[in-house]
């Protein structure tokens, strides 16, 4: 896949999600091996007004990349300033979002809500095109509801508009993050396309991203919510790739890298957002170790980063003597036993 000087053959991406792909979540899952990342979506509207929140947003570092900015709006002004001011920030090339479900943005006409206004939808990213020297993407849905599935419109009118590659989310923006994602449509979208399409939606395990890129022959495959508390997917999928099954990661590592995360978390946000805004990754990160309900209780209440940690290396020690003692495995069975009973609701919704 191709974009500017960038160059990737099938690569694996992290989505952008609000609240999740910070620096800190970026850089972790690059250097497991996420071949390109995302920003958080940032408002047009929060760029040009100077927002304090949206410019922070911005920043991104020489060892996330490529690295896209991702932003949203409605008015082709407010997206053609935005994107020059995203361009001034030096990421790799730019992402406009047609995607995001919420009311705070589809319902006010943005992210998925310019599916129902083609033609603006059109035009904003045919000024954002022609305003930026970077190459432009784009990230959307298959359409507004089952009755007006216009993915195969939309790819069109967004090639003719000068992107140089689309993700598509395979779902409706009336599903939201329900039922789910229909990988038919994207295949279809990627048979009439001209341009990279990169597919999007129910990537949960390794063997889920090899088997998408055989039955859809996209260009690219980006994990989302998959990817939450579970950087090891990229590394996985990657390896899967080339046709080498990898061991999942030990308990040692991921309660390692979790505390590597929060610690990296802390240090950008601050400890009261950083340990807040780490308590969606817990669960993934412990997911098949013994006894963990107390201890993820424990970490979504605790406020202090320094007794997290603390608690995540006593757990440490908890699981060396179940191991010892030959009680892991029956525990961890026990656990995932329950856990594939559970329905959760979405931990971060992808933009």
């Amino acid at each position: 896949m191709k974009l500017g000087a960038i160059e990737i053959d099938k690569p694996i991406v992290l989505a952008p999600m609000e609240d999740v792909t910070d620096p800190s979540f970026r850089r972790l899952c690059k250097r497991f091996g996420a071949d390109i990342v995302y920003t958080e979506f940032i408002s047009s509207e929060g760029l040009i007004r100077g927002a304090a929140k949206s410019h922070r947003k911005l920043k991104v570092f020489d060892d996330e990349r490529p690295v896209a900015i991702q932003i949203f709006g409605n008015d082709i002004e407010a997206m053609v300033e935005a994107a020059l001011i995203a361009e001034a920030a030096k990421p790799d090339f730019i992402d406009i979002n047609y995607g995001c479900p919420t009311k705070k943005v589809a319902g006010r006409g943005a992210g998925s809500g310019l599916l129902c206004h083609p033609t603006l939808m059109e035009a904003i990213t045919a000024a954002v095109v022609k305003a930026v020297k970077l190459p432009v993407t784009a990230k959307t849905r298959i359409g507004w509801d089952e009755n007006n599935i216009t993915i195969l419109d939309t790819v069109k009118r967004l090639e003719g508009a000068g992107i140089q590659a689309l993700t598509i989310h395979g779902r409706t923006r009336a599903q939201m993050f329900k039922g789910l994602a229909d990988w038919n449509w994207i295949k279809r979208a990627k048979e009439v396309a001209t341009i990279p399409i990169i597919g999007n939606g129910d990537i949960w395990t390794a063997q889920d991203a090899v088997r998408r890129f055989e039955f859809a022959k996209v260009d690219g495959v980006m994990i989302g919510r998959g990817a939450i508390g579970n950087p090891f997917i990229f590394r996985e999928a990657k390896a899967l790739m080339r046709g080498v099954e990898l061991p999942p990661p030990t308990f040692r590592e991921k309660i390692h890298v979790a505390i590597e995360h929060l610690k990296m978390s802390v240090e950008w946000k601050g400890e009261k957002y950083g340990v807040l805004e780490m308590r969606r990754h817990y669960s993934s990160y412990l997911k098949g170790m013994p006894n963990v309900s107390k201890v993820r209780d424990y970490l979504v209440r605790e406020e202090k980063w320094q007794n997290i940690i603390d608690r995540l290396l006593e757990y440490e020690l908890e699981c060396e003597k179940h191991l010892r003692d030959g009680t892991f495995e029956t525990l961890a069975e026990t656990l995932n036993d329950h856990s594939k009973r559970l329905v959760l609701a979405p931990a971060a919704l992808e933009n």
